[in-house]
């Protein structure tokens, strides 16, 4: 692995720099979005969306005939990186990170031609139909049916933890197709209207009291079948291709290093003002240090699933590692911001010391070691796709 970059990848990240300082304003945006309030935040990004979008960087990696920039994957990292680096946002949500980059994998001209351009505009939102009820770890078991009827499939279900399908116009999902199949064999990948007749979205609240996944029910809902992603029946190969994409997961990491270091700020405040009790700096001060240490190794992770990435190669277990060990991260930071900010953790609001940002982060974490696979999941696939180890 080479942590530097070469002449032109050195150029690219001084112009992205020279972008955001010049074009962006993202702190409040980001803690926005970070305390839940999404809507607004998107509706704001607007403008931000029309300046990337002239330079073809909402999917900078897509290629220019799909309105991208052609860019290498090493030119997308860096650019991801720096935004997360100075708090710009992402604008492309699921559309340019995982539904987009799978249509232009397995979809016909048709599917490009009506969702690629709708993607990049900012037009379309989309939110991803893959969990339910009684199949979340273990996918492949969804229940969720679709009937082929005439020209149309009839789709009968429900899905669970869709987050932003309350706001989205479109989802990307699996329904199974063939139940006689072996489960992993009778799946097929659509592409759902979301104002279809019969679906019903119903927001869940989590523990910080926000609205930020839901579940959705479908009762009777009939999709063309010309919506459908590769072919029947060979759905799962099309939704791992979705679940392939952006595996760095710099943003994250970069994210909790500026969390670790505004809390170091806080607790040297806190010190030089005479606010610590017998004892509690100097413990405050080993966990810092264990979170420090702890977001730098996160970020190698992701530098070393890139370095594989824009080799040509692909991610398996490297990436479980760098997920597992982020998801339980960001539950050890959410701790540390309780213990730092000690009772005063309890307060939120703008009013609140670091504005109540770890009252709500701290219990929203509880659902990082489930959400996007569970720890339990991606240790088995680093025991048995990194380490050999047997299934049983």
């Amino acid at each position: 692995m080479d942590f530097k970059d070469n002449a032109e990848e050195a150029a690219f990240r001084t112009e992205v720099r020279d972008f955001i300082k010049k074009e962006v304003k993202g702190d409040e945006q980001m803690e926005e979005m970070e305390r839940g309030m999404y809507r607004g935040a998107f509706e704001r990004l607007k403008d931000l969306r029309g300046k990337l979008s002239k330079r073809g960087w909402i999917a900078p990696a897509w290629p220019k005939e799909y309105g991208g920039a052609g860019l290498s994957v090493m030119h997308q990292f860096i650019m991801n990186e720096e935004f997360a680096e100075n708090r710009v946002p992402p604008v492309g949500g699921m559309g340019t990170s995982m539904v987009g980059p799978t249509i232009i994998t397995h979809g016909n001209d048709d599917q490009k031609k009506e969702h690629l351009s709708r993607i990049l505009n900012g037009e379309v939102q989309w939110c991803q139909g893959f969990s339910e009820p009684g199949s979340g770890s273990d996918l492949a078991s969804l229940q969720t049916r679709a009937v082929k009827d005439g020209d149309d499939y009839i789709i009968n279900g429900q899905k669970i933890w869709t987050s932003g399908a309350q706001y989205a116009h479109w989802m990307f999902m699996l329904a199974r197709t063939d139940p006689d199949a072996p489960k992993h064999k009778g799946i097929s990948y659509f592409l759902v209207d979301m104002k279809s007749p019969g679906v019903e979205v119903r927001p869940l609240t989590n523990l910080a009291n926000q609205n930020m996944f839901n579940e959705v029910f479908f009762d009777n809902v009939r999709v063309p079948a010309r919506n459908i992603v590769g072919e029947v029946n060979r759905g799962w190969y099309v939704g791992t291709t979705t679940l392939d994409f952006e595996r760095s997961s710099i943003g994250s990491a970069v994210g909790m290093g500026l969390q670790v270091q505004s809390l170091i700020k806080f607790a040297s405040q806190h010190e030089a003002d005479g606010q610590s009790r017998s004892g509690y700096m100097s413990s405050v001060k080993a966990e810092l240090a264990e979170r420090y240490i702890e977001v730098n190794l996160a970020r190698m992770m992701s530098y070393r699933v890139v370095t594989m990435q824009a080799k040509g190669m692909i991610p398996n277990h490297e990436a479980s590692m760098s997920k597992l060990f982020s998801s339980e991260l960001t539950q050890r930071i959410s701790r540390t911001g309780m213990k730092v900010l000690g009772l005063y953790g309890q307060l939120w609001g703008d009013e609140a010391p670091m504005k109540g940002r770890y009252e709500g982060s701290y219990m929203t974490s509880l659902a990082s070691t489930i959400a996007g696979g569970t720890s339990e999941i991606q240790r088995n696939i680093i025991a048995q796709r990194g380490l050999g180890l047997p299934r049983d």
